[in-house]
């Protein structure tokens, strides 16, 4: 391919491996609930987050830009930060799936580029400007989850008081099937377009492209690749966030999926890379709450947390070590 080096070919795969393993731990949360409920098949499931994973991805670029542009400084930088972070990413999240833990590829790709930028640039290579994003982000996704989904479930089951149990899950069995389609859209416009800024970050590091500008076959590339990887081994975190956290019903289902989609859509527009990992999680846990706290499997909830808390030292640290080898090798 003119133009493509081997190197730069070589992080371009390890971008797509990393989207790949996404679609393997972070996209079934746009799925979890509605599949957990047998609200949707599976497989309809899968086909409906991948076809609206992709239309969210061209919904918009704020988040793609704020990856490829405001986390870390572009002149500072080479295509071995970018390689390193990849395989971090790969690394720990298929550690993370194999246990059945929902990590966040948000604070994944953060770390890892933090970390490998540190080991090839030093501490210039950080940009403030991103980090005070990806700390708001932090706010949506843990306290307005948790929030809209516990004020959601609350203003549900005053509205349905007197609602027979049939005819209520007759009316959020069709709901859900909406809102399980408003949170795959929303995984799209933000969490989708991450691995398409950093795979065009790579473009222009790798001299193809002279400045960052998304394009249509890049968000096509990684959209199919993240699809490729949920239907394949999205299972295992359906199934954690289904039924392990807490046993959901339709509307249930219905209020954490519309919480965590609106959450989602606010941070996209604004360009605020956030966890939809964290921000779904988070969005149960408000709603299982509202009926009683001992309702959430807090035991469940500790092994999730602890992974979303070990993410961005063990994503860092990886990365930091494999840009230091990658660096002697070449």
């Amino acid at each position: 391919m003119e133009g493509f080096s081997a190197g730069l070919l070589i992080v371009l795969a390890l971008v797509l491996a990393a989207e790949f393993v996404n679609g393997w731990t972070d996209a079934p949360n746009a799925i979890a609930t509605v599949v957990s409920t047998r609200v949707m098949d599976p497989r309809k499931a899968v086909i409906m987050a991948t076809a609206l994973n992709f239309a969210g991805a061209m919904s918009g670029t704020a988040v793609a830009a704020t990856i490829g542009k405001d986390i870390v400084e572009t002149e500072a930088i080479n295509l071995v930060t970018v390689g390193a972070a990849m395989v971090a990413i790969v690394l720990w999240s298929t550690i993370a799936w194999r246990f059945g833990l929902p990590t966040s590829e948000s604070h994944a790709l953060i770390s890892g580029l933090a970390g490998a930028a540190l080991a090839t640039s030093g501490w210039n290579a950080l940009l403030d400007a991103g980090w005070q994003k990806v700390l708001i982000g932090l706010a949506f996704s843990t306290f307005l989850g948790f929030g809209l989904g516990l004020m959601l479930i609350i203003l549900i089951l005053r509205l349905f008081r007197n609602a027979t149990p049939t005819r209520v899950t007759k009316i959020f069995g069709k709901a859900q099937i909406v809102s399980a389609a408003f949170m795959a859209f929303s995984h799209g416009s933000n969490d989708g377009q991450k691995f398409i800024g950093a795979f065009t970050l790579a473009l222009v590091l790798g001299g193809v492209i002279p400045k960052f500008a998304v394009t249509w076959w890049v968000i096509l590339l990684c959209s199919v690749m993240m699809g490729i990887g949920t239907s394949i081994g999205g299972w295992r975190i359906i199934h954690t966030m289904g039924s392990r956290m807490v046993r959901l019903k339709p509307y249930q289902g219905f209020a954490a999926e519309t919480a965590a989609a609106t959450a989602i859509e606010l941070a996209s527009r604004l360009g605020i890379p956030l966890s939809t990992t964290h921000t779904i999680n988070t969005a149960i846990m408000g709603v299982g709450s509202a009926r009683r706290l001992s309702a959430v499997r807090w035991g469940v909830v500790r092994e999730v947390v602890l992974a979303w808390v070990l993410t961005f030292p063990i994503c860092g640290a990886i990365a930091w070590l494999t840009a230091i080898i990658f660096q002697r090798i070449i």
